[in-house]
């Protein structure tokens, strides 16, 4: 929602906000820790833009910037993780991102801002970002440091000054063109995690990723891969599935949501099903996350970042799966496998 312009005084600059859409008005819903709830992505929002980050930062937290530097772009963008969303006073800025590119050689500045004065500035060379090239961009939250990834490449970690966990506010500033602004948490399987989660893109109304959704596994399965599907689920809502099939159309592995019993299950090739534990997270209008870790014997779930346990496949029904199947009352934006 746009700031109003009534009665503002000159040369004030209008942001653009946003808030997190959780659940529809009047919607009863079952308690879900705060650790099981994902913000929706935002696409295209314009810049100035300033959001509130759902449940604050904190340890294991990603967000993921993609974008793309204007051809005319003159001077400068930056990324500030806020304390706090005020116009006046200014809120402390525990990390603040500044590409800089009205240089011969650009580079990007890091910084604190604490008190309303900036500490002692960073500056990293050899910046991987072209004028008229898009670009994706992790923040990668640790316990002491953020790393930042470029386009797949490490670029940067810098250590905080300021406790993470009074960071609530993403403002984003300057030339940049937006393209959207992911909300994630880590993979929390050790098995298949690297330094930096891959970054795949968010994808709004994409030919790729229309329901019902088909996409070739030609290779199979095999340990230490990753299956990735982030959607939106929408309203009135009939069901998720997610269904991993042979050459035979087969599906010896199918994970489905209903919403009707609000359950979410493992089915059987018989149709057996097998309950998973865990808050039901697929109501009207929330963003999810499904990860499914290929192992040795069977797959490995985690939604929304919280691993649920495992699945029994032998090795050779992994090795043999040629499809992987999507269908149901959902908006994907991103599949990956």
């Amino acid at each position: 929602v746009s700031q109003p312009s009534g009665g503002r005084a000159p040369g004030t600059r209008i942001y653009s906000w946003s808030c997190p859409t959780l659940m529809s008005p009047g919607e009863k819903l079952d308690p879900i820790p705060d650790s099981f709830i994902l913000q929706p992505p935002v696409f295209h929002p314009v810049v100035p833009y300033v959001t509130t980050i759902f449940g604050g930062l904190h340890a294991g937290k990603m967000v993921m910037l993609q974008g793309v530097v204007p051809l005319d772009a003159h001077s400068r963008f930056q990324v500030d993780f806020q304390c706090g969303c005020s116009l006046c006073p200014r809120p402390d800025i525990a990390f603040h991102f500044n590409p800089r590119f009205h240089t011969t050689k650009p580079h990007v500045i890091c910084n604190t801002l604490h008190g309303g004065r900036w500490q002692r500035e960073a500056r990293w060379p050899h910046l991987a970002l072209q004028k008229g090239s898009s670009f994706l961009i992790l923040f990668l939250f640790g316990n002491e440091e953020v790393k930042v990834s470029v386009n797949g490449q490490h670029f940067l970690h810098f250590r905080y000054r300021l406790p993470l966990s009074h960071v609530d506010t993403l403002g984003i500033f300057g030339d940049i063109l937006v393209e959207a602004v992911g909300f994630l948490n880590i993979n929390p399987f050790v098995e298949g995690s690297r330094e930096y989660p891959a970054g795949h893109p968010f994808l709004l109304m994409s030919p790729r990723l229309e329901v019902p959704c088909s996409q070739a596994l030609p290779q199979g399965l095999w340990p230490g891969q990753v299956i990735i599907v982030r959607a939106l689920v929408l309203q009135e809502p009939k069901h998720f599935t997610l269904s991993l099939r042979d050459q035979a159309s087969r599906a010896p592995v199918t994970l489905r949501a209903s919403f009707t019993d609000r359950t979410l299950a493992w089915i059987s090739p018989w149709g057996q099903k097998k309950l998973i534990s865990a808050p039901f997270l697929f109501y009207p209008q929330r963003f999810f996350e499904v990860l499914l870790l290929c192992q040795e014997g069977g797959l490995k779930l985690a939604l929304n970042g919280q691993g649920l346990g495992a699945t029994s496949v032998n090795q050779q029904a992994l090795e043999q799966l040629r499809e992987l199947r999507i269908s149901g009352s959902v908006q994907l934006y991103c599949v990956h496998s």
